[in-house]
């Protein structure tokens, strides 16, 4: 059965730097009926093991270590058996979050998790966060940005551990060389296109 993607959208709260928002996180899950990836592990475990219904996790890959996107990373692991998976640099923000508790595997650019018959590659992309990466398929003709690209630009560097020329540098190099009706599908918000993302 070829790989499909579900989606949910969840509400919560990110913090960092002393402050505090609302915020309303997009669930992506890959896989067919039998298997899945999960990735990110935003505000609310009960919406993601309904996502995911009764099929075998293989990883819960983190496109960061912000707290709206890993905060249940560890109950879902609890729950499920499945690996977490983080590239190392976003140890820092992980350690806010987790603190004394690790992640199971690293993701490293050209890395690649394969699910249902399908390939993610890892493209590492900071400047969000140092250890941001995005998760691009061939084969279903997309890539999830977590908060490297959204509907509208690139996503925010205005706090710890950002960096604006950083982020513009990863989007140039690893997502605008995409084919332009990839479609992304984003940490927050809605979905868009590399094509429509360039041409702004």
């Amino acid at each position: 059965m070829a790989a499909r993607i579900d989606h949910a959208v969840v509400s919560g709260t990110f913090s960092l730097d002393g402050e505090t928002f609302d915020v309303d996180n997009n669930i992506w899950v890959v896989g067919d009926d039998e298997e899945c990836v999960v990735i990110d592990a935003p505000h609310d475990v009960d919406a993601i093991v309904e996502v995911v219904g009764d099929r075998t996790v293989r990883a819960i890959a983190c496109t960061h270590a912000h707290d709206d996107h890993v905060r249940q990373a560890l109950e879902l692991r609890e729950r499920t058996g499945a690996p977490i998976l983080l590239h190392p640099e976003d140890k820092p923000l992980w350690d806010l979050t987790h603190p004394g508790v690790s992640w199971d595997g690293e993701l490293t650019e050209g890395d690649t998790i394969e699910v249902a018959g399908t390939a993610l590659t890892v493209l590492h992309t900071p400047g969000h966060a140092p250890g941001a990466v995005c998760f691009y398929s061939a084969e279903l003709g997309c890539v999830f940005t977590g908060d490297t690209l959204f509907n509208g630009g690139p996503g925010a560097t205005g706090r710890s551990f950002s960096d604006l020329p950083t982020l513009e540098a990863s989007i140039a190099a690893k997502l605008f060389v995409l084919p332009e009706d990839t479609v992304v599908h984003t940490g927050h918000g809605e979905d868009t296109t590399i094509g429509a993302e360039r041409s702004r």
